[in-house]
């Protein structure tokens, strides 16, 4: 069971003009209590951040895989991997994102989907975010074509035996004979249907989103470019307000020039910053592997040998900053983007994404630099700086 945990001196992320310090009391996993607190020896675990900014626990709704480990690895240990070390970055949940062979037992998806909702020692397991497999070959980035097949109810139905309710989110692309009928089958299913991966032209977008399409997977990459005559999906995308998009906030994937021009446009209501982690996050540059193809990871940013973008090396409390830095944003702002934002996003506003008392003590302390001195994941300390 779960021990009481009192934060004492810490500043709220989105009352810092104010100045003022409040204590934070965990009771089975659950805030209770907001202000100022009387200490007693009731308290079991007393956590003084010393003036440092608290901050709700990021949600990571696009990781593939992080500290040497991959969920196509398909292991318990590997997920535990990528747990811990989304939780070294302030991430206090994921969606664990993987693609689906429809010729293999995908045996990764299983293990996935078993270990939702169990301790996993860091950051929880939300559910199952596949990427594919009725997307498009010729935006297909780092998926291999064995990922990849047209849209079918069969298949859908296979997926769905397997991942059960906890596929929360599928990418697909809507142009292709049958992808409106199984974004359908999706949002009657309770599954996120999430543009990407996709040709699909401006009318071809829009009958998507008819469908139900309601989100974007890592808006602008792996898609049609915007042309003044042919303004493919991305129009579509800005018009339709109810849709909000991933960005990859690391500089290379989007260029700062366009992540403060996005900004602007759509508003920070409508954008989660993700990671699309690879097994090189929170590892030093080097040569990785992914699904057999060879990868390096420089600087933060994984690329193939021809230069094709793979993802990310950075932690998602890394990307936070950068997106401040890009779009002239505030902190809170910011933060919104990797906590609100996904939690409004996976219909889990009620419980996580802001700071409140009722709601699961998934929290982060931010050090004076705003690197991540601690985590905290239903109440329990899964990473301090030492």
């Amino acid at each position: 069971m779960t021990k009481n945990l009192l934060i004492t001196n810490c500043r709220l992320f989105n009352s810092l003009q104010n100045g003022k310090s409040v204590e934070i009391l965990v009771k089975g996993g659950t805030i209770t209590q907001i202000g100022k607190i009387k200490k007693n020896s009731a308290y079991e675990n007393i956590l003084d951040a010393q003036n440092r900014v608290i901050a709700p626990g990021f949600i990571d709704v696009h990781i593939q895989g992080a500290g040497g480990a991959s969920v196509l690895d398909g292991t318990i240990e590997s997920l535990q991997t990528i747990s811990q070390t989304c939780a070294r970055f302030g991430t206090t949940s994921f969606l664990a994102t993987t693609v689906f062979k429809p010729n293999m037992r995908n045996r990764w998806l299983a293990v996935a989907a078993e270990a939702v909702g169990t301790d996993i020692g860091g950051a929880h397991l939300l559910g199952v975010h596949l990427e594919g497999p009725f997307i498009s070959l010729e935006k297909k980035g780092m998926i291999l074509p064995e990922c990849i097949c047209a849209p079918s109810l069969r298949v859908f139905n296979k997926i769905q035996s397997i991942a059960g309710t906890n596929l929360k989110m599928m990418t697909i692309a809507p142009e292709f004979n049958g992808s409106l009928d199984i974004i359908r089958d999706l949002v009657d299913s309770g599954i996120i249907a999430s543009f990407g991966h996709s040709n699909a032209s401006y009318n071809e977008t829009l009958k998507g989103i008819d469908a139900g399409i309601s989100h974007v997977t890592h808006l602008f990459n792996a898609m049609r470019s915007f042309h003044h005559r042919t303004p493919g999906p991305l129009l579509a995308i800005f018009e339709t307000e109810k849709i909000s998009v991933q960005i990859i906030p690391d500089g290379v994937h989007l260029h700062p020039g366009v992540l403060k021009f996005l900004f602007k446009i759509i508003g920070g209501d409508r954008c989660i910053a993700i990671t699309d982690g690879m097994q090189s996050t929170g590892l030093p540059d080097g040569i990785y592997f992914y699904d057999g193809l060879e990868y390096e990871s420089k600087d933060g940013t994984t690329r193939c040998h021809d230069g094709t973008l793979m993802g990310a090396s950075l932690g998602l409390s890394q990307l936070v900053l950068k997106l401040k830095e890009f779009t002239n944003t505030s902190l809170d702002v910011a933060i919104k983007t990797v906590t609100e934002n996904p939690a409004k996003l996976l219909g889990i506003e009620n419980r996580k994404g802001s700071i409140a008392v009722g709601k699961d003590a998934d929290l982060v302390i931010l050090d004076h630099d705003y690197s991540v001195w601690a985590t905290v994941v239903g109440g329990k300390i899964v990473f301090q700086k030492s």
